[in-house]
């Protein structure tokens, strides 16, 4: 299997004083929407999608999105509107949904029918991503944390049956009740399209992915984290009695290309806002009561040892969270991450808070004449 690359942006909304985010507690879930603005938002969205569009035609393999509630670090509040436009308007590119928050769903059924509906539109082109959504989801959302796991797996074991069983057919389970599961929609992609779940650093994911032969994706971990992830990823498949390639394995950072290093120092700074405010916040915002299990809270306090927010641009590079610099540069630094994981995807946030435009576009132009057919010879 090919090497990937993929192209990702949470559709920030950065418009809006940056001082006034020390107001309140968090970026996320309290603050006050009153500074938000649909008609920039519009112009936002468009030019957002510009973008995507323009990743397809460079020559990403991929593009992917994921959904946030009650932030303007993600305006997308439904991935699945964001396929159903990328279906439509891209014609070649992956179209990855990093995803679908199971939990906080009421209706598996309905999002089996909307992801096999994105499927039959692209053509076959969707990878169906599967995520409990953060701790601050459980808020917005109004859902138990206590319960998020258990909703999770079962939603995810409604949607699948969905896909691979002919209906009618009954379900009853804990927190699900159908007597008619019967869609007339079903995906294009069979026994049903890949499935992906990311990841920070808890084991009964990682150990969930590999049972069920999922591409585990790495997000914004450190490197020997990361190693770490895969690598018992690695002993949980063997123990079933298989050996997982590359392709079971992805990573996601931000990535900023530019003409000469210097020119992507500076323009690179952008995300700082991204780093930073977004990932502020009260404890209790990120960690509920119930939403991690006492081995789940264990890893996530042991998988780093200063917060993303705290860490310096300079440190932010040091650690691979960000990737910055000229062609040659951000090569150089990607096939170590490549090389050094054995991944077979890497996920680029290539656009983060206020980057310009103008920015992303030329960084877009860049990774696809340069960096991509780069890694790709590999």
């Amino acid at each position: 299997m090919s090497f990937e690359v993929f192209y990702f942006t949470e559709f920030p909304y950065p418009a809006f004083p940056e001082s006034v985010v020390d107001d309140y507690p968090s970026m996320r879930l309290t603050f006050p929407n009153t500074y938000f603005d649909p008609g920039t938002a519009h112009d936002l969205f468009k030019r957002y999608l510009d973008e995507y569009q323009y990743a397809e035609e460079v020559g990403f393999d991929g593009l992917m999105i994921n959904e946030h509630h009650n932030t303007p670090s993600c305006m997308d509040v439904e991935v699945n509107i964001t396929g159903g436009i990328l279906a439509r308007v891209t014609n070649r590119a992956k179209i990855l949904m990093l995803g679908n928050m199971l939990p906080t769903s009421d209706n598996p059924v309905r999002l089996a029918e909307e992801i096999a509906m994105l499927d039959v539109i692209s053509g076959g082109r969707i990878i169906s991503g599967f995520v409990r959504g953060i701790g601050i989801e459980s808020w917005a959302n109004n859902t138990n944390p206590v319960y998020n796991r258990e909703r999770f797996e079962e939603c995810h074991d409604l949607i699948k049956k969905t896909w691979t069983t002919p209906g009618p057919f009954r379900w009853e389970g804990k927190h699900y009740h159908y007597r008619a599961v019967n869609p007339w929609m079903l995906p294009i992609q069979q026994p049903h399209p890949p499935c992906w779940v990311p990841g920070t650093g808890s084991p009964e994911t990682v150990k969930w992915a590999a049972e069920n032969r999922y591409t585990y994706a790495a997000f914004l971990t450190k490197m020997d984290v990361a190693r770490n992830l895969f690598g018992n990823y690695r002993k949980f498949a063997n123990e079933d009695g298989w050996d997982p390639g590359p392709e079971k394995f992805a990573f996601m950072i931000c990535a900023h290309v530019n003409d000469t290093d210097e020119k992507a120092q500076e323009s690179g700074k952008a995300f700082m806002w991204r780093m930073g405010h977004p990932l502020k916040g009260p404890r209790e915002y990120w960690s509920p009561p119930g939403y991690f299990s006492a081995a789940g809270a264990a890893a996530n306090a042991l998988r780093r040892s200063r917060p993303l927010n705290e860490l310096s641009y300079q440190e932010l590079q040091d650690e691979h969270h960000l990737v910055v610099g000229s062609p040659d540069t951000v090569i150089k630094k990607l096939r170590y991450i490549k090389e050094e994981l054995g991944i077979g995807a890497l996920l680029l946030e290539a656009q983060g808070g206020p980057l310009s435009h103008q920015d992303t576009m030329r960084s877009l132009e860049l990774f696809g004449k340069e960096v991509i057919p780069a890694l790709k010879e590999d």
